[in-house]
């Protein structure tokens, strides 16, 4: 008897056994990892996840651990055309799915990967698409694409009898480039296909799909900071870094709520500010705009960080950041010159990728597969230098390095860039002016 072809959504141990140890890189790769709207999530169907994509690999990486539960993704096909890759996206749980821009006759191929994708959801295993198609490193929205209606209206068309949700995910980095950065995830409002068949019965295949691509589009943009991306787009965020403390003092109110949460809602609350000063007041939203874009050059020629425009610590939190380095030095130092080959391979790949969005994903993938193994030749060396007393703490306090040296890195670069913007007055007094217009 033939074997039967394991299916993409089965259990595989090896699998699992990596993904244990993924999961803890990722978590280790990130400062803070806050998630909210756990309950949109239903528990009595199918779901599809619907995440904005800026940071390339770290997107799905963040979807996998969002939970326990085996997830199925799709990724473009062109990178599937290698026999060797394809087996091993296979294993990693991730199918090919063709875009317009490959053509219309090789978009017709993808019935094959939507047959599948109604498998792994008749399984009650999530399925994850980015609907955008391709990521941007920006807080915004790029347009979405049809594949995720094709397979959702296909899916529940086969399994009549099980509800079929969409749900919006939306991811923000702290930064897009910077490792051991913030991320927040946030599980929006979900689209209940069934329901949404139902109410338009009376519609095209093609007009229902464009209804739910703008109830998608407006729930995502919901999880997200969402800044048009138009010629405002730099100004607006740097406005928003500038307003931010105010504006989270008004929408904070009495709840407990993390830092990163009220940041975004803060943001979102300028945005919506911003575009109806340009209704109603618009040569004050004109003022306001070339205030932040002239904010954002001087910054920018200043290399200061947007991180000390929206900081609220105090000079002492600096002082006592600056001593904890100093005593801290030797072990940073050591720190480096044991991560240095890491640095550079990192560097050296960099090269080759004209996209800074992919930087994170290389240092995850990095640290992931060449750090273990340099701890193995650190160890050995250890052990046959010194006795096994020393080399075993030795060890496990060289363990933690990669992290460490970048969280140094980033103390001393935000330590620089606050000294900076505490000098440049100019900028300080552009800032004060933006609130002062924002806040009349």
């Amino acid at each position: 008897m033939a074997k039967k072809k394991r299916k993409i959504q089965d259990y595989d141990p090896w699998y699992s056994m990596l993904r244990h140890y993924v999961d803890a890189v990722l978590k280790l790769s990130y400062s803070k990892i806050i998630q909210t709207g756990r309950e949109n999530i239903p528990d009595d169907g199918a779901v599809i996840y619907a995440p904005n994509h800026t940071g390339t690999l770290m997107d799905a990486l963040i979807i996998l651990a969002s939970d326990k539960k085996p997830k199925v993704f799709v990724a473009r096909a062109d990178i599937f055309k290698n026999p060797t890759l394809a087996k091993v996206f296979r294993f990693f749980k991730i199918m090919p799915i063709m875009r317009m821009r490959d053509g219309f006759d090789e978009v017709k191929k993808n019935n094959k990967t939507i047959e599948q994708a109604t498998e792994v959801l008749k399984d009650k295993v999530p399925f994850c698409i980015f609907p955008e198609g391709t990521h941007q490193t920006k807080y915004s929205l790029q347009p979405i694409s049809k594949g995720i209606f094709r397979i959702a209206l296909q899916a529940q068309a086969l399994m009549p009898d099980m509800p079929l949700y969409i749900v919006p995910v939306g991811i923000r980095y702290g930064s897009f480039w910077r490792y051991r950065s913030s991320v927040q995830v946030k599980f929006g409002e979900p689209i209940k296909v069934g329901d949404c068949i139902a109410q338009n019965s009376d519609k095209t295949p093609q007009e229902l799909m464009n209804i739910m691509r703008v109830s998608l589009e407006e729930r995502m943009k919901e999880t997200i900071v969402y800044i048009p991306n138009n010629e405002d787009y730099d100004a607006t965020y740097e406005i928003c870094a500038a307003t931010v403390n105010e504006q989270i003092k008004s929408v904070k109110g009495n709840r407990k709520a993390q830092e990163l949460e009220l940041q975004s809602e803060a943001n979102n609350k300028t945005i919506r500010q911003i575009t109806a000063l340009k209704e109603s007041n618009p040569e004050l939203a004109k003022k306001i705009i070339s205030l932040g874009d002239k904010a954002t050059k001087l910054r920018k020629s200043k290399n200061i960080s947007l991180k000390s425009v929206v900081a609220r610590h105090s000079a002492l939190s600096n002082i006592f950041k600056s001593l904890l380095l100093l005593v801290t030095l030797p072990y940073t130092v050591a720190a480096a010159v044991c991560t240095l080959p890491l640095i550079l391979l990192c560097n050296a790949i960099f090269k080759k990728f004209k996209d800074q969005a992919f930087r994170n994903s290389v240092r995850m993938m990095v640290n992931l597969l060449i750090w273990p193994l340099l701890m193995i030749i650190y160890a050995v060396v250890a052990y046959i230098y010194i006795p096994w007393q020393w080399a075993l703490p030795l060890t496990l306090a060289i363990l933690p390095a990669p992290f460490v040296i970048h969280d140094a890195y980033k103390c001393v670069r935000m330590l620089v860039s606050d000294f900076k913007l505490c000098c440049c007055k100019s900028l300080k007094a552009i800032y004060k002016e933006i609130r002062e217009l924002m806040f009349k």
